[in-house]
């Protein structure tokens, strides 16, 4: 008489031994595809990109500061910018120790962050703060963004990048505070500017 087999029998909430588990757009999931960047090409793109734009935020709040430098709202468009800078020379740092090329558009972020920031400011006190509640929105949600795929393995620069996020979002409270929601036109000023900061942060990553 022979013994009788009690292996179980793989169901369809139990696959064999020799099966791989999940379906397969979950196996898929769990390797590279052709064309994803390393773990150290995604760094450095991160560093990059917001190296760039700490770089332009500062040059917003240089231009800002050309025209409404001596007015009542002068004192907390410099504390703004100076927050900036020290964002910016973090990064500068990050890219010196990681070996990071900045971004190859960086002179034309120069003039143009410096331009926004002075037409603007020429647009009035209120349009100066709408420019900077649009940036600032768009920067908060690139940082978060960041933060959520950044491993225990760059815990250091992930604390740093969410530091930084809340101080971008406190530029943005600034600004609605400021009452550049009753800027003439607002959402329109506000839609141009936040869909450029976005499309500026898509060219920097990657150029």
């Amino acid at each position: 008489m022979s013994a009788t087999n009690t292996a179980p029998h793989p169901t369809a909430n139990q696959p064999a031994a020799n099966q791989p588990v999940g379906g397969p757009a979950e196996r898929l999931a769990r390797r590279p595809l052709p064309g994803d960047l390393g773990t150290d090409a995604q760094i450095a793109r991160i560093i990059r990109v917001d190296q760039a734009g700490e770089y332009g935020a500062a040059r917003i709040y240089a231009g800002q500061l050309s025209v409404l430098g001596k007015s009542p709202v002068g004192a907390t468009i410099r504390h703004m910018e100076e927050q900036e800078r020290v964002h910016l020379d973090t990064f500068n740092t990050m890219m010196v120790e990681r070996r990071v090329r900045p971004t190859a558009l960086q002179p034309l972020w120069k003039l143009a962050g410096y331009a926004l920031g002075a037409a603007t400011a020429l647009m009035g006190e209120r349009a100066a703060m709408a420019c900077t509640v649009a940036v600032e929105e768009a920067i908060d949600a690139h940082y978060a963004e960041q933060a959520e795929r950044l491993g225990p393995g760059e815990a250091e620069l992930k604390a740093t990048i969410e530091k930084f996020r809340a101080e971008e979002l406190e530029h943005r409270d600034i600004g609605i505070a400021h009452d550049a929601e009753l800027t003439t036109g607002y959402p329109v000023l506000y839609t141009l500017i936040k869909a450029g900061t976005r499309a500026v942060i898509w060219v920097a990553e990657r150029v």
